[in-house]
Protein backbone atom coordinates (compact mmCIF):
# COMPACT_ATOMS: atom_id res chain seq x y z
CA UNK A 1 0.00 0.00 0.00
CA UNK A 2 1.09 3.71 -0.73
CA UNK A 3 2.09 5.83 2.38
CA UNK A 4 1.44 9.27 3.08
CA UNK A 5 3.60 10.55 6.14
CA UNK A 6 1.82 13.38 8.44
CA UNK A 7 4.77 15.81 9.98
CA UNK A 8 3.77 18.17 12.39
CA UNK A 9 5.41 20.93 13.34
CA UNK A 10 6.49 20.87 9.62
CA UNK A 11 8.01 24.60 9.50
CA UNK A 12 10.52 24.23 12.54
CA UNK A 13 14.02 22.86 12.09
CA UNK A 14 13.61 19.19 12.65
CA UNK A 15 10.02 19.15 10.69
CA UNK A 16 11.27 20.68 7.62
CA UNK A 17 14.87 19.09 7.35
CA UNK A 18 12.14 15.65 7.82
CA UNK A 19 9.58 16.94 5.04
CA UNK A 20 13.21 18.01 2.22
CA UNK A 21 14.31 14.38 3.13
CA UNK A 22 10.46 12.47 2.50
CA UNK A 23 10.12 15.17 -1.19
CA UNK A 24 13.71 13.69 -2.22
CA UNK A 25 12.70 10.17 -1.64
CA UNK A 26 8.92 11.57 -3.88
CA UNK A 27 7.17 10.59 -0.86
CA UNK A 28 3.93 12.19 -0.44
CA UNK A 29 3.79 14.39 2.76
CA UNK A 30 1.50 16.37 4.29
CA UNK A 31 2.43 19.40 6.63
CA UNK A 32 0.78 20.50 9.60
CA UNK A 33 1.72 24.29 10.06
CA UNK A 34 0.29 26.86 12.18
CA UNK A 35 -2.01 29.09 10.14
CA UNK A 36 0.14 32.35 11.03
CA UNK A 37 3.76 30.49 10.72
CA UNK A 38 5.62 32.49 7.72
CA UNK A 39 8.11 29.62 7.22
CA UNK A 40 5.66 27.80 5.82
CA UNK A 41 6.51 29.90 3.05
CA UNK A 42 9.63 27.79 2.67
CA UNK A 43 8.51 24.12 2.53
CA UNK A 44 8.36 22.09 -0.88
CA UNK A 45 6.05 22.81 -3.43
CA UNK A 46 5.38 19.32 -3.75
CA UNK A 47 3.98 19.30 0.26
CA UNK A 48 0.36 19.47 1.16
CA UNK A 49 -0.01 22.09 3.51
CA UNK A 50 -2.55 22.09 6.16
CA UNK A 51 -3.40 25.06 8.43
CA UNK A 52 -3.75 24.11 12.30
CA UNK A 53 -2.74 23.76 15.93
CA UNK A 54 -2.16 20.49 17.74
CA UNK A 55 -4.07 21.95 20.52
CA UNK A 56 -6.99 22.47 18.48
CA UNK A 57 -8.92 19.36 17.78
CA UNK A 58 -11.02 20.57 15.36
CA UNK A 59 -8.60 21.86 13.21
CA UNK A 60 -6.41 18.49 12.97
CA UNK A 61 -9.44 16.90 11.01
CA UNK A 62 -8.18 18.26 7.89
CA UNK A 63 -4.63 16.63 8.50
CA UNK A 64 -6.37 13.45 9.21
CA UNK A 65 -8.86 13.59 7.03
CA UNK A 66 -9.37 9.99 5.67
CA UNK A 67 -7.25 8.88 2.45
CA UNK A 68 -7.90 4.76 2.95
CA UNK A 69 -5.89 4.26 -0.39
CA UNK A 70 -3.23 5.48 1.66
CA UNK A 71 -1.74 4.43 4.91
CA UNK A 72 -0.84 6.95 7.51
CA UNK A 73 2.26 7.62 9.16
CA UNK A 74 2.67 10.52 11.85
CA UNK A 75 5.70 11.92 12.46
CA UNK A 76 4.91 14.23 15.56
CA UNK A 77 7.55 16.99 15.61
CA UNK A 78 5.72 19.86 17.03
CA UNK A 79 6.69 21.42 20.32
CA UNK A 80 8.14 24.11 22.40
CA UNK A 81 12.13 24.25 22.85
CA UNK A 82 12.66 26.86 25.41
CA UNK A 83 15.65 27.23 28.23
CA UNK A 84 13.59 29.87 29.95
CA UNK A 85 13.55 29.76 33.52
CA UNK A 86 9.69 31.28 33.86
CA UNK A 87 6.77 29.18 33.77
CA UNK A 88 4.93 29.22 30.16
CA UNK A 89 1.88 27.66 29.70
CA UNK A 90 1.71 27.65 25.82
CA UNK A 91 4.65 25.45 26.47
CA UNK A 92 2.84 22.59 28.43
CA UNK A 93 -0.47 23.37 26.48
CA UNK A 94 1.53 22.82 23.07
CA UNK A 95 4.33 19.80 24.09
CA UNK A 96 1.77 18.06 26.22
CA UNK A 97 -1.81 19.07 25.60
CA UNK A 98 -0.74 18.78 21.80
CA UNK A 99 0.77 15.39 21.99
CA UNK A 100 -2.09 13.93 23.44
CA UNK A 101 -4.08 15.22 20.70
CA UNK A 102 -2.14 13.82 17.78
CA UNK A 103 -1.63 10.54 19.63
CA UNK A 104 -5.56 10.50 19.75
CA UNK A 105 -6.21 11.09 16.08
CA UNK A 106 -3.45 8.63 15.40
CA UNK A 107 -5.69 6.55 17.19
CA UNK A 108 -8.47 7.47 15.76
CA UNK A 109 -7.94 7.39 12.09
CA UNK A 110 -5.58 4.37 12.30
CA UNK A 111 -2.55 5.29 12.15
CA UNK A 112 0.24 2.86 10.64
CA UNK A 113 3.06 4.16 12.48
CA UNK A 114 3.53 7.08 15.03
CA UNK A 115 6.66 8.53 15.47
CA UNK A 116 6.98 10.99 18.67
CA UNK A 117 9.73 13.83 19.10
CA UNK A 118 10.99 13.44 22.54
CA UNK A 119 13.92 14.68 23.82
CA UNK A 120 16.67 13.32 25.70
CA UNK A 121 15.86 16.07 28.69
CA UNK A 122 12.70 13.73 28.95
CA UNK A 123 15.41 10.89 30.76
CA UNK A 124 16.49 12.05 34.70
CA UNK A 125 20.01 12.84 34.90
CA UNK A 126 22.54 10.19 36.62
CA UNK A 127 26.05 10.89 38.32
CA UNK A 128 28.87 12.33 36.42
CA UNK A 129 30.17 9.75 33.82
CA UNK A 130 27.40 7.33 33.96
CA UNK A 131 26.22 6.21 30.40
CA UNK A 132 22.59 7.82 30.12
CA UNK A 133 20.40 5.44 28.39
CA UNK A 134 16.80 4.61 27.26
CA UNK A 135 14.10 3.98 30.03
CA UNK A 136 10.69 2.09 29.99
CA UNK A 137 8.66 4.51 31.72
CA UNK A 138 8.23 8.37 32.16
CA UNK A 139 7.81 10.66 35.02
CA UNK A 140 7.89 14.06 35.06
CA UNK A 141 8.74 14.63 38.89
CA UNK A 142 11.91 12.65 38.03
CA UNK A 143 13.16 15.45 36.00
CA UNK A 144 14.07 19.59 36.38
CA UNK A 145 12.82 21.91 34.48
CA UNK A 146 10.04 23.17 32.52
CA UNK A 147 10.95 21.96 28.99
CA UNK A 148 12.14 18.81 30.41
CA UNK A 149 9.27 17.86 32.62
CA UNK A 150 6.45 18.62 29.55
CA UNK A 151 8.50 15.87 27.35
CA UNK A 152 8.45 13.84 30.12
CA UNK A 153 4.63 13.83 30.49
CA UNK A 154 4.14 13.92 26.89
CA UNK A 155 6.24 10.65 26.63
CA UNK A 156 4.46 8.73 29.04
CA UNK A 157 1.39 9.98 26.96
CA UNK A 158 2.42 8.48 24.18
CA UNK A 159 3.53 5.19 25.95
CA UNK A 160 -0.28 4.88 27.30
CA UNK A 161 -1.27 4.94 23.67
CA UNK A 162 1.07 2.21 22.77
CA UNK A 163 -0.73 -0.03 25.00
CA UNK A 164 -3.95 0.84 23.70
CA UNK A 165 -3.03 -0.32 20.56
CA UNK A 166 -1.02 2.46 18.80
CA UNK A 167 2.27 1.54 17.42
CA UNK A 168 4.26 4.73 18.57
CA UNK A 169 7.90 4.95 19.19
CA UNK A 170 9.69 7.29 20.71
CA UNK A 171 12.45 9.25 19.76
CA UNK A 172 14.87 11.07 21.96
CA UNK A 173 17.61 13.61 20.12
CA UNK A 174 19.91 15.54 21.92
CA UNK A 175 21.02 18.84 20.96
CA UNK A 176 19.95 19.63 17.65
CA UNK A 177 22.19 21.61 15.36
CA UNK A 178 22.45 21.88 11.45
CA UNK A 179 21.87 23.66 8.74
CA UNK A 180 18.27 24.86 7.23
CA UNK A 181 17.30 26.70 10.36
CA UNK A 182 14.76 29.51 9.38
CA UNK A 183 14.03 30.04 12.97
CA UNK A 184 16.10 31.17 16.24
CA UNK A 185 17.28 27.71 17.27
CA UNK A 186 19.57 28.18 20.24
CA UNK A 187 22.75 26.53 18.62
CA UNK A 188 22.38 28.57 14.98
CA UNK A 189 22.29 31.73 17.50
CA UNK A 190 25.39 30.67 18.89
CA UNK A 191 27.14 30.72 15.55
CA UNK A 192 25.41 33.90 14.34
CA UNK A 193 26.62 35.70 17.35
CA UNK A 194 29.95 34.23 17.24
CA UNK A 195 30.62 34.96 13.18
CA UNK A 196 29.56 38.49 14.12
CA UNK A 197 32.09 39.37 16.75
CA UNK A 198 29.37 39.14 19.53
CA UNK A 199 30.65 36.33 21.40
CA UNK A 200 34.04 37.66 23.21
CA UNK A 201 33.57 34.82 26.03
CA UNK A 202 32.66 31.35 26.68
CA UNK A 203 31.83 29.26 29.53
CA UNK A 204 32.75 25.55 30.49
CA UNK A 205 30.79 23.07 30.60
CA UNK A 206 29.47 21.44 27.28
CA UNK A 207 26.63 18.92 25.66
CA UNK A 208 26.05 16.48 23.30
CA UNK A 209 24.94 18.27 19.93
CA UNK A 210 23.95 16.32 16.86
CA UNK A 211 23.38 17.01 13.42
CA UNK A 212 19.62 17.86 12.36
CA UNK A 213 19.80 15.83 9.20
CA UNK A 214 21.04 12.77 11.18
CA UNK A 215 18.18 13.09 13.31
CA UNK A 216 15.87 12.99 10.42
CA UNK A 217 17.10 10.30 9.07
CA UNK A 218 16.89 8.37 12.43
CA UNK A 219 13.22 9.12 12.45
CA UNK A 220 12.46 7.85 9.14
CA UNK A 221 14.15 4.78 9.68
CA UNK A 222 12.40 3.97 13.36
CA UNK A 223 9.23 4.09 10.76
CA UNK A 224 9.52 0.72 9.53
CA UNK A 225 12.40 -0.45 12.02
CA UNK A 226 11.38 0.91 15.47
CA UNK A 227 9.41 -1.57 17.99
CA UNK A 228 6.29 -0.48 19.46
CA UNK A 229 6.77 1.10 22.81
CA UNK A 230 10.17 1.70 22.83
CA UNK A 231 12.14 4.74 22.83
CA UNK A 232 15.02 5.52 20.81
CA UNK A 233 17.93 8.29 21.69
CA UNK A 234 19.59 10.20 18.77
CA UNK A 235 22.68 11.51 20.01
CA UNK A 236 26.15 12.19 18.94
CA UNK A 237 28.59 13.08 21.21
CA UNK A 238 29.73 15.27 23.87
CA UNK A 239 31.39 18.55 22.99
CA UNK A 240 32.92 20.94 25.40
CA UNK A 241 31.73 24.55 24.35
CA UNK A 242 35.93 25.60 24.13
CA UNK A 243 35.96 22.99 22.24
CA UNK A 244 32.82 23.71 19.84
CA UNK A 245 33.98 27.73 20.16
CA UNK A 246 37.20 25.99 18.30
CA UNK A 247 35.60 24.34 15.81
CA UNK A 248 33.74 27.49 14.73
CA UNK A 249 37.39 29.21 14.64
CA UNK A 250 38.99 26.25 12.35
CA UNK A 251 35.34 26.16 10.23
CA UNK A 252 35.24 30.22 9.98
CA UNK A 253 38.67 30.94 10.05
CA UNK A 254 37.40 33.59 12.29
CA UNK A 255 39.10 35.41 15.98
CA UNK A 256 38.75 32.53 18.54
CA UNK A 257 36.72 32.98 21.78
CA UNK A 258 39.96 32.62 24.11
CA UNK A 259 37.98 33.60 27.59
CA UNK A 260 35.94 31.51 29.40
CA UNK A 261 33.99 32.16 32.48
CA UNK A 262 33.85 29.83 35.59
CA UNK A 263 30.38 28.35 36.58
CA UNK A 264 30.05 30.07 38.89
CA UNK A 265 30.13 33.81 37.38
CA UNK A 266 27.92 32.02 34.74
CA UNK A 267 25.19 31.32 37.12
CA UNK A 268 25.36 34.50 39.04
CA UNK A 269 24.79 36.44 35.74
CA UNK A 270 22.74 34.37 33.85
CA UNK A 271 19.18 35.88 34.87
CA UNK A 272 20.85 39.16 33.65
CA UNK A 273 21.50 37.67 30.38
CA UNK A 274 18.02 36.00 30.30
CA UNK A 275 16.64 39.36 30.84
CA UNK A 276 18.93 41.09 27.98
CA UNK A 277 17.78 38.62 25.26
CA UNK A 278 14.23 39.44 26.19
CA UNK A 279 14.99 43.07 25.68
CA UNK A 280 16.46 41.88 22.29
CA UNK A 281 14.14 39.65 21.16
CA UNK A 282 16.22 36.96 20.86
CA UNK A 283 16.58 33.29 22.60
CA UNK A 284 19.19 33.68 25.36
CA UNK A 285 21.99 31.85 25.16
CA UNK A 286 21.80 31.47 28.58
CA UNK A 287 19.56 31.01 31.39
CA UNK A 288 19.70 29.73 34.82
CA UNK A 289 18.31 26.33 33.30
CA UNK A 290 21.02 26.55 30.52
CA UNK A 291 23.77 26.63 32.82
CA UNK A 292 22.50 23.74 34.50
CA UNK A 293 21.86 21.57 31.41
CA UNK A 294 25.64 22.21 30.47
CA UNK A 295 26.98 20.85 33.75
CA UNK A 296 25.08 17.59 34.05
CA UNK A 297 25.52 14.54 32.52
CA UNK A 298 25.55 14.11 29.02
CA UNK A 299 26.99 11.23 28.42
CA UNK A 300 23.87 9.91 26.00
CA UNK A 301 24.16 6.58 24.70
CA UNK A 302 22.92 6.02 21.18
CA UNK A 303 23.99 2.15 21.17
CA UNK A 304 20.46 0.97 20.73
CA UNK A 305 19.81 3.71 17.73
CA UNK A 306 22.92 2.44 15.38
CA UNK A 307 21.61 -1.71 16.30
CA UNK A 308 18.03 -1.27 15.76
CA UNK A 309 17.67 1.33 13.30
CA UNK A 310 20.63 1.59 11.47
CA UNK A 311 21.62 5.10 13.35
CA UNK A 312 24.43 6.83 12.13
CA UNK A 313 25.74 10.60 13.05
CA UNK A 314 28.75 13.05 10.87
CA UNK A 315 31.48 15.02 12.24
CA UNK A 316 30.67 18.54 13.68
CA UNK A 317 33.18 19.61 11.72
CA UNK A 318 30.71 19.37 8.67
CA UNK A 319 27.55 20.25 10.82
CA UNK A 320 29.11 23.37 11.12
CA UNK A 321 30.40 24.22 7.77
CA UNK A 322 26.66 23.62 5.85
CA UNK A 323 25.19 25.82 8.36
CA UNK A 324 27.69 28.52 7.59
CA UNK A 325 27.04 27.81 4.19
CA UNK A 326 22.90 27.73 4.58
CA UNK A 327 23.28 31.11 7.07
CA UNK A 328 25.08 32.69 3.92
CA UNK A 329 22.51 31.92 1.49
CA UNK A 330 19.87 33.09 3.43
CA UNK A 331 21.79 36.26 4.73
CA UNK A 332 21.80 36.05 8.32
CA UNK A 333 25.84 36.52 8.33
Amino acid sequence: MDRIYLVTGAAGHLGSTIVRTLVAQDQKVRALVLPTDKLAEKLPSEVECIKGDVRDIESLQPFFEPAPELEKVVIHTAGIVTIASSYNQLVYDVNVTGTKNILDQSLIHGARKMIHVSSVHALPDKPANEVRSEISHYNPDEVNGLYSRTKSEASALALNAAEEGLDVSIVLPSGISGPYDSGRGHMTQLLVDYCKGRLTAGIHGGYDFVDVRDVADGILACVDRGRKGESYILSNRYFSIPELLEIFHQVTGRKPVKTFLPTWFAKVTAPLAELYYKVLKQPPLYTPYSIEVLTENSNFSHEKASRELGYTTRPMEETVRDSLTWLEQIGRI
